[in-house]
């Protein structure tokens, strides 16, 4: 039986860096990155297209038969295409990423996506595949080698979020705070699950951060081929 790709599960609250942080990981080792987001973006992108109502749950999950989702693994060029259509750039309007909350929470929807990134991850063929977003240590791939989750200060990822979108600190800091609150089951895990390691970047810069991440992969890695 042919090994799967292992997967490096990567979580974190609102502005820990993930994404950039996983994206460069990913660079650097020559594994594939898969943004977990970029597929409910398609998938809120096909029904608008297909004109299902998002926030009807019965006519979206009967959607999913004819979702033929596709994920470009390369973190320089993460394409997303649906039905053999290129969507890259089309999930990324603002009506897209708004009709997600219509159905981000369907059960059938996670697990129907959930499959995909499993699947699409185990059987790349690479030496690894970075899966980050919500959720991932814990539903998406609670069993992968690799599970970390990456957090920081409150006031820290604020000021990260602040100037990365050119926006006012305080704003920022009462936006990640409400969202730290919907997300606290990310946050419990920390403490709950000692498979989980917490990689804290609050008196870490970018660099740091970074090397911090690699030495858990490269330990878990080490340990899952020993097996």
């Amino acid at each position: 039986m042919t090994e799967l790709t292992p997967i490096i599960a990567i979580d974190g609250p609102a502005g820990s860096g993930k994404s950039s942080v996983s994206k460069e990981v990913a660079r650097r080792r020559g594994f594939g990155l898969l943004d977990t987001g970029a597929g409910y973006r398609a998938l809120s992108w096909h029904l608008r297209a297909t004109g299902v109502d998002t926030t009807d749950s019965d006519a979206v999950i009967a959607a999913l038969g004819g979702f033929d989702l596709r994920l470009g693994l390369d973190p320089e060029d993460r394409s997303v295409s649906v039905g053999g259509v290129d969507v890259t750039t089309e999930i990324r309007t603002p009506e897209v990423t708004a009709a997600i909350a219509g159905f981000v929470k369907v059960p059938e929807v996670r697990a129907y996506l959930n499959a995909i990134y499993r699947r699409l991850a185990g059987e790349s063929g690479l030496g690894g595949v970075v899966i980050e977003g919500r959720d991932i240590t814990s539903v998406v791939a609670p069993d992968a080698p690799v599970r970390i989750l990456m957090t920081a200060s409150p006031e820290v990822r604020a000021a990260r979020r602040g100037q990365e979108l050119g926006a006012d600190t305080a704003t920022v800091h009462a936006a990640i705070v409400a969202r730290d609150a919907s997300d606290s089951h990310v946050l419990d895990l920390a403490e709950a699950d000692p498979g989980v390691d917490v990689v804290d970047s609050t008196e870490l810069d970018f660099e740091q951060t970074i090397e911090a991440v690699t030495a858990v992969i490269d330990r878990k890695l080490e340990a899952h081929n020993g097996r």
